[in-house]
């Protein structure tokens, strides 16, 4: 989820993260099941699935459930054919949109459908919501001694980045979503330190919606957490800016 900093953002959904392991194991365990089927098993010849599990590995995810996902993609093991499908809503002048992977699209829907109306809205128009973003590649780099914005500059931008955000507690690396493993390999390869497990592509506002209302953030967050419960939603996207105070408070009350 988009806020006035993405590292106030990752901060404040820490706690939550760490209370829903096995929702956020089973998320991935998805996405590394859609990407063998796509390109094959092996991680040497897979980037995509090689960028995947080193996520998987930093959320902690037992290996055991890594290599099942891998095989289920391989058709080693069993697996329920995976639908995706994308929802889009407008709260509070906030865009939010939601994306899905299930085996059961019928389902999914309905779900998703009832948290959307006990937060009191209906589905919007397909693009209403999506046209205020823009698919992309963010590569979360923590702040460190010695660590410049010129040093991650450099390094970033000659692998094929397109901008690189300076903000409180690190820097944000965007690049294509063709160019992220590539990206995200050569900063490694740099000795600069990434947090993967915030790392992926997805989409970016490229239009912010400004809230100073410390209410209207909490309602929204609420939504947000709400969808993300789900079991077969991968992701929610907003693009709400928060103000510092407006952050301060959330952080405040947890």
């Amino acid at each position: 989820m988009s806020g006035h900093s993405h590292w106030a953002t990752i901060k404040r959904a820490k706690g939550a993260a760490d209370a829903k392991k096995g929702k956020i194991f089973s998320k991935l365990g998805k996405e590394i099941t859609i990407v063998v089927k796509a390109k094959g098993g092996n991680p040497d010849n897979n980037p995509s699935l090689r960028t995947l599990i080193a996520k998987a590995k930093a959320a902690q995810m037992p290996n055991d459930n890594i290599e099942r996902a891998i095989k289920k993609g391989t058709g080693e093991l069993e697996s329920a054919a995976l639908v995706d499908a994308q929802y889009e809503g407008i709260k509070g002048g906030t865009a939010v949109v939601v994306n899905v992977l299930t085996d059961n699209k019928n389902r999914a829907a309905a779900e998703v459908g009832n948290v959307f109306k006990k937060n009191g809205l209906e589905f919007a128009k397909q693009g209403s919501a999506t046209r205020l973003f823009d698919r992309m590649g963010q590569i979360m780099i923590p702040a460190a001694d010695g660590l410049t914005e010129d040093g991650v500059m450099e390094v970033a931008l000659e692998a094929g980045a397109e901008d690189v955000v300076s903000e409180e507690g690190g820097f944000t690396v965007k690049c294509q979503p063709s160019d992220f493993t590539a990206v995200l390999e050569a900063i490694k390869a740099g000795g600069i330190n990434v947090d993967e497990e915030n790392s992926s592509i997805g989409l970016v506002p490229n239009m912010m919606n400004p809230v100073s209302d410390v209410a209207t953030a909490k309602a929204i967050n609420k939504f947000v957490d709400m969808l993300e419960d789900l079991e077969d939603v991968q992701d929610v996207y907003t693009n709400m800016e928060t103000t510092d105070e407006v952050d301060a408070a959330l952080e405040a009350e947890g």
